[in-house]
């Protein structure tokens, strides 16, 4: 099915939810991880942060869920960012019918997730976490400690960027940002925000001013083929 086709399907109301981390087992990829040196590089550790950024294990994710640049027809305007949950991949889409692609962890659940179009109004470094109150009612034992926030730092869920979506002047409570947990990369494990690999985050921050249009297709639940 074409972008522009799933985009007409974008009806359904955002459930407000928040980002988390869910801890999974750790699983080594079915493909055999890349060892390209431009791959080693980009993932290496970043050690002018605030705080610590680790390499990227790359025998943790799968090779395909690697930064790079994809073919990528569609009627969206270079810049916009384009969110496929379905194939676990974020699009920074370029001229030329061109791509910067990155792989991406998903929400969960279908009823944690946004979907439609929305606009990074704020960007943040190493940003605060705070559960929403329906993550704390829902497990009070796990987020209830949290409720007034978890400063930025390197075991923070939100990694070191977050991009805030908004929609009609409203926080959706939806975001683009980094994780602890990078072989989580290409699963369905959050509560519903789009998680990147650091660097991947990092990079995608400085390429993107606020104001950013973003697309988020619907999710199937299905699995990646």
């Amino acid at each position: 099915m074409s972008i522009d086709r799933r985009l007409f399907l974008l009806s359904a109301p955002l459930a407000l939810a928040a980002c988390t981390t869910t801890q999974s087992p750790r699983v080594s990829s079915v493909l055999p991880p890349s060892m390209d040196p431009q791959f080693l590089s980009m993932y290496g550790a970043i050690n002018d942060e605030p705080f610590p950024v680790p390499a990227v294990d790359l025998s943790d994710v799968d090779p395909r869920f690697l930064r790079q640049e994809v073919d990528f027809p569609t009627r969206y305007q270079p810049g916009t960012i384009v969110v496929d949950p379905n194939e676990r991949h974020a699009y920074l889409v370029m001229a030329n019918n061109r791509a910067l692609r990155y792989g991406v962890g998903v929400g969960k659940q279908e009823g944690f997730n946004f979907r439609g179009e929305g606009v990074i109004a704020r960007k943040a470094v190493w940003p605060r976490w705070t559960p929403t109150p329906a993550m704390i009612a829902r497990e009070p034992e796990r987020y209830g400690p949290y409720a007034a926030g978890m400063a930025g730092g390197e075991t923070n869920p939100l990694g070191p960027r977050a991009l805030y979506i908004y929609k009609d002047g409203r926080d959706t409570l939806y975001r683009l940002h980094g994780t602890t947990e990078p072989w989580t990369i290409g699963t369905m494990v959050s509560s519903g925000c789009i998680r990147f690999m650091n660097q991947d985050i990092i990079d995608l921050y400085r390429r993107v001013p606020t104001g950013t249009k973003v697309v988020v297709l619907p999710a199937s639940g299905a699995a990646v083929s």
